[in-house]
């Protein structure tokens, strides 16, 4: 036994040193800009991402397949021929909307207030690069929830939809807008929870293809429909003609919540219900302390927000353009049991096996060459590796954020018209 347990820890510690000591070296090796920059690059730079990059593809291609039945290589190689031809439907270039997207939140280049006014151009940018991402890693539903015991990852997000379903006392062909749809993912499962005419705004048209697409696929074309529209404006509804409104996540990324809250107001039928999960700031947070701002400013730039509010300002903006506030908690806070709360799905992992291994520092570094080879072989757009830093950056950032408790993506809010 004591043998066995001796041989164990070497074997952990030599394994230990050999990862570090891996890690160091790609840390080392310099990635150009781009294409050209990497031509001009050394040599030995040249073959050392184009090495490792090919090496990671093949081992994942032997090692992921043969553990995994869910296809997983399948999926990655669906969404990156994806991303290619979106390049050509779309008529975007992912590089030049990358680097713009980033301009936007650089503070020497960009200030608060003209970044707020420019939300329909920083927010719908950040969908068209993020969805495919957000959809092949995470789901149909972009949103978080945190686990109770015995519950599976997808488990955890439905529980969460239907309970914001279940506070507006909706009834079966019920109207309700979903303020801020993504690809509809809740949208459908509330839709079927319920029984209602559910209707889902979203600013990018991306998006609502996309989601109506599945809608479709999902048997509900019929009681599920994505449009688009500017939840700051929402002119294609008429006063009073919701019986139900919600939102998950969403409305974070308007300039000012009086705005949005205001047009769900005007839309939503007297006396009935308007619920939300807010993504806020929490009273922890300190302005002062430069870790907590450093997390505030990476999840703003890795998820597409313009300023991220607190939790009594969301509060004093619903009150304030006409709501009556029934409830308003952090749900980050509800006891889970002793089961895996929200942000651990984004906290680094040396598991290669799990979603959180690309968070850790082996994990981006070998992401980042692969990406680098896919970008060289002209299998994904170019920008695409630029991309992903900064969606790596928003998971850091919403990691961060929930360990220290400084921020949360459930701040619940209900309330009556």
């Amino acid at each position: 036994w004591l043998l066995s347990a001796s041989l164990n820890f070497n074997f952990k510690r030599v394994l230990s040193k050999m990862l570090n000591s891996f890690t160091n070296q790609l840390s080392k090796i310099k990635l150009p800009n781009n294409f050209d920059a990497f031509m001009k690059s050394e040599k030995q730079d040249q073959l050392a991402v184009v090495g490792i990059a090919g090496a990671s593809v093949v081992a994942t291609a032997l090692v992921v397949n043969s553990l995994y039945g869910t296809n997983p290589l399948g999926r990655t190689w669906e969404i990156m021929t994806t991303f290619s031809s979106q390049e050509k439907k779309r008529n975007i270039q992912v590089n030049d909307w990358i680097d713009k997207y980033n301009d936007l939140h650089d503070d020497e280049k960009v200030s608060l207030d003209n970044r707020n006014e420019s939300y329909t151009t920083l927010v719908n940018a950040y969908y068209e690069l993020a969805t495919l991402f957000y959809e092949w890693g995470w789901g149909q539903c972009f949103h978080f929830a945190y686990q109770l015991p015995g519950e599976t990852f997808k488990q955890a997000i439905a529980r969460h939809e239907y309970y914001v379903a279940g506070r507006l006392g909706v009834s079966s062909g019920d109207k309700v807008l979903d303020c801020g749809c993504g690809i509809g993912g809740p949208m459908r499962n509330i839709a079927k929870f319920t029984n209602a005419q559910i209707t889902g705004v979203t600013l990018n048209d991306y998006q609502v293809q996309r989601g109506n697409e599945l809608n479709a696929a999902a048997g509900l074309a019929g009681r599920a429909r994505s449009v688009q529209s500017d939840f700051m404006k929402l002119a294609a509804f008429e006063d009073n003609s919701f019986d139900g409104v919600y939102a998950i996540e969403a409305t974070c990324h308007a300039p000012q919540r009086e705005g949005v809250y205001s047009q769900i107001f005007r839309v939503l039928k007297p006396g009935r219900i308007f619920a939300c999960y807010e993504w806020c700031l929490t009273p922890k947070y300190d302005k002062n302390n430069e870790l907590h701002r450093t997390i505030k400013k990476k999840i703003e730039e890795g998820d597409g927000l313009p300023d991220m509010a607190t939790q009594q300002e969301c509060v004093n903006a619903l009150t304030s353009v006409g709501f009556e506030l029934i409830e308003a908690r952090d749900m980050a806070l509800d006891n889970t049991y002793g089961a895996d709360p929200w942000w651990l799905p984004l906290y680094p992992s040396n598991n290669p096996f799990t979603f959180r291994f690309q968070l850790s520092p082996l994990g981006m570094a070998t992401t980042r060459a692969i990406l680098w080879f896919m970008e060289l072989i002209r299998a994904v757009p170019s920008g695409t590796y630029k991309v992903q830093v900064m969606l790596q950056q928003g998971g850091w950032g919403c990691a961060q954020g929930g360990y220290t408790g400084t921020f949360t993506p459930m701040w619940l809010m209900v309330a009556r018209k």
